[in-house]
């Protein structure tokens, strides 16, 4: 097989990715090891940025969003019950919109199908070569039988454990990296969220966020210790460690029920340096990764999509390979900007085995600070909603 631009992982970075090209009239194909049922049972977050939006409208994948998104114009903090709104739309006229990355993902895939674009799943054995040398090839096994695909150009969309950044020399590259001690329980219910807007609040005994997939579905978190184990979880222990670390009056009309979905999600903070390697680009989880806090990781990969679609449509349509050349310092460049947000997202909000009576003091200044600063609470507004390019 022959084609313009592989893309290994059918996640939303390589849907999206392979969305923008067919728009563009570029071939791509996706390759993808698991199965397109699993890859949309996956449940992941869903607070997207205006620029998200924007470029799922450009994709043409927008028709549901417009009708289930849940546009949201601030968000809450509590720190011990003490509660404070952030106005984002007072502050600066931005907001983001509710709608869950695995909607993302079944209207990217729809609309993939529905064109009729090529999408290999259940890819066994995938392996990439030659990125480095003038043309790149792929190879992977289906039904016991191995094929090889020739390409111009290899996109890396298969996430943090993917073969793409693995196949790079290990001195080409350079890796930075924190392992937070705990994790997020999560929880999906069918009940109406507590709240209107998301709620995240800093608690001694952890951490806790009220979410939301609809209004008549929540998703709702608390900081675990990162050995703990779902099975040790009841839903009825979780409901009564969640209402612990709420304001009073939010646990008070918090509705609960059995639990659709459980997990625990590890935190962590990641960068690849570079995301380039001659014909070979990493995109989304293969190339950072960031804490949930700040809502960040899919809109990163929509970012990294986006510009990297725009290079490829440079380099087939204007014979230029100025984007290609600088894709990976706009990457980073901003990478290391919501690196930090999140980063500061997190540390104000958890409870670090280090944290102590002096840590927790600092925490509650900063938040006094963020309740008191319009400068602080405009910060957090423009990171929170997406830092323009």
């Amino acid at each position: 097989m022959r084609t313009q631009v592989a893309i290994i992982g059918a996640g939303p970075a390589g849907l999206m990715l392979g969305r923008l090209l067919e728009r563009a009239g570029i071939e791509a194909v996706i390759i993808e090891r698991r199965s397109a049922d699993y890859v949309l049972g996956r449940i992941r977050a869903g607070v997207l940025e205006q620029s998200t939006v924007e470029l799922l409208a450009r994709a043409g994948v927008d028709e549901r969003l417009k009708t289930e998104g849940l546009v949201h114009d601030g968000v809450e903090i509590s720190f011990d019950g003490d509660m404070h709104r952030i106005d984002f739309s007072g502050l600066i006229g931005r907001h983001v919109t509710v709608y869950g990355q695995t909607e993302v993902t079944r209207d990217l895939m729809e609309a993939r199908t529905s064109s009729g674009a090529s999408s290999i799943y259940e890819a066994e054995d995938v392996s990439i070569h030659d990125f480095d040398g003038a043309r790149a090839r792929v190879r992977y096994r289906k039904d016991g039988v191995t094929h090889e695909i020739a390409c111009d150009f290899i996109a890396g969309c298969d996430g943090f454990h993917g073969v793409t950044r693995a196949s790079v020399p290990k001195k080409a590259l350079q890796l930075f990296e924190r392992v937070y001690h705990f994790g997020w329980l999560g929880v999906l219910v069918d009940k109406p969220p507590v709240a209107e807007e998301l709620i995240y609040a800093h608690h001694e005994r952890g951490f806790a966020l009220c979410s939301m997939r609809s209004p008549s579905r929540s998703r709702y978190y608390v900081q675990v210790d990162a050995d703990e184990k779902v099975a040790a979880w009841s839903d009825e222990r979780f409901w009564d460690e969640l209402r612990r670390r709420l304001n009073p009056e939010v646990a008070e009309r918090l509705e609960t029920g059995p639990s659709i979905e459980k997990s625990i999600a590890p935190l962590r903070s990641f960068v690849a340096e570079p995301v380039r390697f001659g014909r070979l680009f990493l995109a989304g989880d293969a190339a950072h990764i960031v804490p949930p806090t700040g809502a960040k990781g899919l809109n990163m990969a929509m970012h990294d999509v986006r510009l990297l679609a725009d290079a490829l449509i440079q380099h087939y349509g204007d014979k230029s390979d100025a984007g290609i050349d600088s894709y990976s310092a706009k990457v980073l460049a901003r990478t290391w900007k919501t690196e930090r947000f999140s980063w500061w997202m997190t540390s104000l909000l958890h409870v670090f085995p280090t944290t102590g009576a002096f840590g927790r003091r600092i925490q509650r200044a900063e938040f006094d600070y963020l309740k008191s600063s319009r400068a602080a609470a405009t910060c957090l507004a423009e990171n929170y909603t997406g830092l323009p390019d």
